[in-house]
């Protein structure tokens, strides 16, 4: 009989302990170690292949790895290209966010270019996942669909049809039998991953792996989920609005930088043409503590409107609220303009947000989060028609920052008629057709936005 042994893991990290206790020595999270039930095997999980031997590196052939085109720009644009033949993605969001309507179009694409597809849907049965192809026109005879949760029922679908591009939604659902722990726990989401992407590899399949995540953030199961896949996304979103967007945080076949915006309609999610629309609002006039930030983002521009709310607050202690931009940013900002400009916001509490549910990350908004505080505290709208972006030291001067040439083209192209910048970047702008006005120090740019 098998020797049974008993852990305790970190959902987490993967940390392992022999017994269990309130907090992880790994990362330190509070009750997050889980009983896991190991039992020793009596041959390799995986098969050895005979001709897997080492070899000089200089003796490995180099070849370019193809592609399959999804027919979605946004997607493709996230993907760095298209799905790479053999790859293993993981594609995590909350739940209801829209991942299987986004992974069925994919597949229906896919399949409609006359590729194999095999969809494994741990979740739902076969005739409810028809129900939703046919809402979304996605109905093609080359996409397979199988309502399944064994692994090893799936392995041998997978070495069978040797399908283009196989998609398992949920790895939470799926166990391997010989795992006595339930299906979603760490063992067996950890090996059904391994031995998924160990299949995929093998056979040159194309792999989409769909997880949930927690409710701190992150991808459900242990981090080493991550380290398993070629790339990992997000679909982010709140799924009371209708826009969503797809952010890659790991990719090793393309940029990291990039996201892809979509709306959500009956039909299924449409791509996003011109995102900086979204990003911004339409009227323009007379906006107190609104300004708009040409921010850079993988390959291209968009125009992000950042709003800011400063009230007297009757509290000891002001409250700071920022979503969008890093929190971080915001309160360095305010304390600039509390220290240099003498802007008196001890007592007021400060609220800053993105619109459109966009993150920015980049110092280059600074500027624009620091006009925005300002103009809100002094109740004066910025200067019609102007976007301003730029990084902020701690001395209140302007520091110059990347692309500057393609934010203002891209504010030109959107209709603005001055741009508040660097004046280090002034050299790489060209200003035929808006107003370009260099700044040096947060002060200029407070008196060019008309906001002191």
């Amino acid at each position: 009989m098998a020797k049974v042994k008993v852990a305790y893991v970190c959902q987490h990290c993967g940390h392992k302990e022999p017994k269990w206790a309130g907090k992880c020595d790994g990362c330190g999270e509070f009750n997050s170690l889980v009983e896991e039930v190991e039992r020793a095997e009596a041959g390799p999980r995986r098969p050895v292949i005979a001709d897997d031997r080492p070899v000089p590196i200089t003796d490995v052939e180099s070849i370019e790895r193809p592609r399959i085109q999804t027919g979605i720009g946004e997607l493709d644009r996230v993907l760095g290209g298209g799905i790479v033949v053999g790859s293993v993605g993981l594609v995590g969001g909350d739940p209801g966010i829209g991942k299987s309507t986004l992974i069925l179009q994919i597949c229906s694409r896919i399949a409609a270019a006359g590729r194999k597809v095999l969809y494994v849907s741990s979740e739902e049965s076969v005739m409810q996942t028809k129900m939703r192809a046919d809402r979304l026109g996605a109905v093609h005879e080359n996409l397979l669909v199988v309502s399944e949760t064994n692994l090893d029922l799936i392995r041998k679908f997978l070495e069978e049809l040797k399908p283009a591009l196989t998609v398992v939604d949920s790895i939470q659902m799926i166990y391997r039998p010989e795992i006595p722990s339930a299906p979603g726990s760490v063992a067996q989401v950890r090996e059904c991953a391994a031995d998924l992407t160990y299949i995929a590899k093998r056979n040159g399949i194309s792999l989409l792996i769909v997880s949930h995540v927690t409710k701190d953030g992150s991808i459900a199961g242990p981090k080493t989920l991550e380290h398993l896949v070629d790339a990992v996304f997000y679909f982010e979103g709140d799924r009371f609005q209708t826009f969503r967007v797809l952010r890659g945080v790991k990719n090793r076949f393309g940029s990291t930088n990039e996201i892809g915006v979509f709306e959500m309609l009956s039909s299924g999610l449409r791509e996003v043409a011109n995102p900086s629309e979204l990003f911004m609002s339409h009227d323009r006039t007379d906006r107190v503590g609104s300004v708009v930030v040409p921010t850079y983002v993988g390959t291209r521009t968009l125009l992000v409107e950042i709003q800011a709310l400063t009230s007297r607050t009757a509290y000891p202690a002001p409250t700071r609220r920022a979503s969008g931009v890093d929190f971080n940013r915001s309160v360095l900002m305010t304390a600039v303009l509390s220290r240099r400009i003498e802007m008196d916001l001890g007592g007021s509490d400060i609220y800053v947000n993105a619109v459109g549910g966009v993150e920015i990350e980049e110092p280059a908004a600074d500027l624009g989060i620091a006009v925005a505080i300002a103009s809100s505290f002094r109740n004066r709208a910025v200067h019609p028609r102007t976007c301003a972006f730029g990084e902020v030291g701690l001395a209140a001067e302007i520091r110059g920052t990347t692309q500057a040439g393609q934010r203002v083209a891209e504010a030109k192209r959107l209709g603005f008629e001055r741009a508040i910048v660097p004046a280090d970047n002034l050299r790489a702008i060209e200003a035929d057709g808006i107003q370009v006005v260099p700044v040096r120090t947060l002060r200029e740019a407070l008196e060019e936005a008309e906001v002191m």
